[in-house]
């Protein structure tokens, strides 16, 4: 995997990927250009647990009809300001099975989720899922 970064001008910069997706990464405080590189980061973190979850429930035939995953990140008060907590909100819907939905979670959390197993090396991350189906099937 390759990338880079180029300064555009003021406090904006373009993340560039090996294959030429782009990303506009913007340092001021009111990120009228993108995010910052920490809010990416935890998009990123977001969209992987997203795409394990997805991908798990999906091999264990549950009929998700949708998934938003949320985080709410505390960073550390002196530089560098790494993440210290992070708090994921798994929102589900569709008639699925409680235990499916907290495997594939677990799962997501403890084996697949890169970005979730690197963070953790600075950050505790606790998830709650919600059913917004109201309660799932036993």
């Amino acid at each position: 995997m390759i990338a880079h970064s180029e300064w555009k001008h003021d406090n904006v910069f373009e993340g560039v990927a090996e294959n030429g997706n782009k990303i506009l990464f913007d340092a001021d405080s009111a990120h009228t250009h993108g995010p910052s590189p920490m809010e990416a980061v935890l998009m990123a973190l977001c969209g992987c647990t997203s795409v394990d979850v997805v991908s798990i429930l999906k091999k264990k035939r549950q009929p998700l009809s949708g998934l938003r995953v949320s985080a709410t990140a505390v960073q550390a008060d002196a530089p560098p300001r790494v993440f210290t907590k992070i708090k994921l909100t798994y929102a589900v819907r569709g008639k699925l099975s409680r235990k499916a939905v907290e495997d594939a979670v677990a799962l997501s959390k403890e084996k697949y989720c890169s970005v979730s197993l690197m963070l953790e090396k600075t950050a505790t991350i606790d998830y709650d899922i919600v059913f917004a189906d109201g309660e799932p099937e036993p």
